[in-house]
């Protein structure tokens, strides 16, 4: 009989013989392995071991794949020092100094050899050919932030992919709600961030700005980004209406300024959500400075401009090979000939490929008439999109001569776009569900 002080029998414990391995059905002792600038060795130089090492160098490992092959992906890795290679098959030996063991080869007698050296050397080693030969399993993981979620699936991997994919989706979009990441830390300074919203619909936000909004804990919005998201914000989330009514009741830009330096100097979290891109018609370079300024850190996340999604979602590219080499996006606030107007619609009747005009519903019949007088054909395809992105959408399709005429008896308004040029005429293979489509030619 040992001593107190004789080690246990740990051969007992690792077995390698099959009947005494974990049964995928028992649980696992969930943990979360930190394997910066550790040695991992990975067998295998296929897909699955491609997987594998990504995750590893993302955190942080120092990897070595032993393999006589390996994928182009993998190969890139080697070069600059990223990935370690032993261009050949697995040897004793080839372990030795490694924390964490991958047996991804397509051989299993490769697979069990690596598996029964990970045993006697106590390294914990994940095959990926036999789930009940492996000492660790590897979660489905997946990353929100700082956040790592990693869901095992009771021996299910697509169970487990499948729960993963909805928890980070919920993080993302705020349907989980993670108010440690919102709650402000003692003394923290808040911050500003400019959020496009893209046209309209809710589902044409990018992800970053979706999660920036998850996060609030004000949120300035103006008319024209994605309502909905609002109303899926907790209770205590202040929401600011910003709107700017075209010709009609808005708050003005000063007054926007100084509300999210004001917010952000209380600690708090604020967005700034506006439709389409902040630096496309959207004054977000004045609300940058502002912050800049009082010394607000700011964040721009840009967004999906209307000027390309709204023709796009009514079936027109503002390009197309062959046909035009140049787009040109102008704001039809002020019309032509206005004192404090800055674009030179001479030089925009010159040209030849597409003009989207933005803003531009009542200063329509002006903006027409002056590409007319300066080079433009009358006959010049011209679709007009309202209410772009949403179930409201509708394309009126006319000439440049006829738009005053389409625009009054279609009964046109704000928020409409609308495209100049031979891509309006192209072939539509599908027009877009609920989009209706108008020709007034």
């Amino acid at each position: 009989m040992g001593s107190c002080s004789d080690p246990p029998n740990r051969g007992a414990l690792l077995s390698t013989d099959p009947s005494r391995a974990a049964d995928p059905g028992a649980a696992v002792y969930p943990v979360g392995l930190r394997l910066a600038n550790r040695r991992v060795v990975v067998g295998g130089g296929g897909q699955v071991a491609h997987r594998r090492v990504a995750g590893l160098l993302d955190a942080g490992a120092r990897v070595t794949v032993v393999s006589p092959e390996a994928t182009p992906a993998l190969e890139a890795l080697v070069a600059p020092g990223s990935l370690g290679w032993v261009r050949r098959g697995y040897e004793p030996g080839d372990l030795d100094g490694a924390w964490y063991a991958v047996a991804a080869t397509n051989d299993h007698a490769v697979n069990a050899a690596v598996g029964e050296e990970a045993e006697r050397l106590r390294i914990f080693c994940a095959r990926a050919d036999d789930r009940r030969a492996s000492s660790v399993w590897t979660p489905a993981i997946g990353r929100h932030d700082d956040v790592v979620v990693g869901v095992h699936g009771g021996g299910d991997p697509q169970r487990a992919i499948g729960v993963r994919d909805a928890v980070v989706a919920g993080l993302t979009d705020g349907s989980i709600a993670d108010r440690a990441s919102r709650a402000p830390v003692g003394g923290r300074r808040g911050s500003v961030v400019l959020v496009g919203g893209g046209p309209g619909d809710p589902g044409l936000i990018t992800v970053r700005g979706r999660r920036a909004v998850a996060q609030a804990d004000v949120v300035v919005a103006d008319h024209l980004a994605p309502q909905s998201l609002l109303s899926s914000l907790p209770p205590d989330v202040e929401v600011v209406d910003a709107s700017k009514l075209p010709r009609g009741r808005s708050m003005a830009q000063e007054q926007i300024n100084a509300l999210l330096v004001e917010h952000a100097l209380a600690g708090k979290r604020v967005v700034r959500l506006k439709g389409g891109d902040p630096f496309v018609f959207g004054r977000g370079m004045e609300e940058l400075e502002a912050c800049v300024a009082a010394g607000v850190p700011v964040e721009v996340v840009p967004g999906i401009t209307s000027a390309i999604a709204v023709p796009a979602l009514a079936g027109i590219p503002v390009t197309h090979r062959g046909l035009t080499h140049e787009f040109v996006v102008v704001s039809g606030h002020l019309p032509p000939g206005h004192p404090n107007s800055l674009v030179d619609w001479a030089a925009l009747g010159r040209l030849r490929g597409t003009v989207v005009v933005l803003m531009g519903v009542d200063t329509a019949p002006a903006i027409a008439a002056a590409l007319i007088e300066h080079g433009r054909a009358g006959s010049t395809p011209v679709a007009i999109v309202s209410d772009g992105s949403t179930p409201a959408q509708r394309t009126v399709r006319t000439t440049l001569a006829e738009l005053p005429r389409a625009v009054a008896d279609e009964g046109i308004r704000p928020p409409a776009v609308w495209v100049v040029g031979d891509v309006v005429a192209l072939d539509r293979p599908h027009e877009t569900p609920g989009d209706d489509d108008t020709d007034l030619d």
